[in-house]
């Protein structure tokens, strides 16, 4: 009784932490995705008006759609996610055990292609198509020079955001790519195995980061959250100030 409920909980330390970093990570591709097309449609189709009758029920819908569809996406982690005995150590396996290579491979071929390359084609139009709009001649639309230097910092813009997006993402997702292929191959050495296993797990990080670097970016582009935080400061000062001098 006491070695099952070792391996049950040996299990569920595995399994969580795979399950949480998977739904996070597509879970994050998939609403900057939906961040992008609204952009999209604001600056290519502002006349649209499917994007002012929803409001914040149409916000909540698709909140709850892109869980719905990460959950169902990561779903089967659960199923491959196992840990296994190497060199008389516990290891944990973060995609599958060698042994279910060619089970996974199909899985994690879909998980890449709808978690990934999807959106990442998607994210990539909409910016590629936003640039156009505003890399437009100031004349072309009528607008004053002020508004021109304001679309030329949002140019400038989307050129970090789909850097960041491309740096965050990709080089995990082709290097896990490319780790699946080589597991699912019997004559590849285990030299080329490992060299592909630590390549692919080095990127994770990379992944990882853009948590905490969209935020960064979110900040910098909304001129209202820079005041808050001016006028924050500025209370803190005062108080501090007022503080002192009693």
């Amino acid at each position: 009784m006491t070695e099952y409920v070792f391996d049950v909980v040996r299990f569920n330390l595995t399994v969580f932490p795979l399950y949480t970093f998977s739904s996070n990570l597509h879970g994050s591709i998939l609403f900057l995705t939906c961040i992008s097309v609204q952009r999209y449609v604001g600056i290519c189709h502002p006349m649209a008006m499917w994007q002012k009758q929803g409001g914040r029920r149409l916000a909540w819908c698709i909140c709850g759609g892109v869980w719905l569809v990460v959950a169902v996406l990561c779903a089967p982690t659960f199923h491959f996610a196992a840990t296994g005995i190497q060199r008389n150590r516990t290891v944990c396996y973060d995609l599958s055990t060698p042994k279910n290579s060619l089970a996974y491979y199909p899985y994690g071929m879909a998980l890449t292609c709808l978690g990934f390359m999807l959106p990442f084609m998607g994210v990539m139009v909409c910016y590629f198509r936003m640039a156009q709009v505003l890399c437009r001649p100031v004349s072309y639309q009528g607008v004053s020079r002020a508004t021109g230097e304001k679309r030329d910092k949002a140019v400038k813009l989307i050129i970090i955001v789909a850097t960041v997006f491309c740096i965050s993402f990709l080089p995990f997702h082709l290097t896990k790519t490319m780790y699946l292929v080589v597991r699912t191959l019997p004559a590849a050495p285990c030299n080329t195995r490992n060299l592909f296993s630590i390549i692919y797990k080095s990127t994770r990080p990379f992944a990882s980061i853009n948590s905490f670097l969209d935020p960064i970016l979110f900040y910098f582009t909304q001129p209202r959250y820079r005041q808050s935080t001016r006028r924050f400061m500025r209370k803190v000062t005062t108080l501090r100030d007022k503080g002192t001098s009693v």
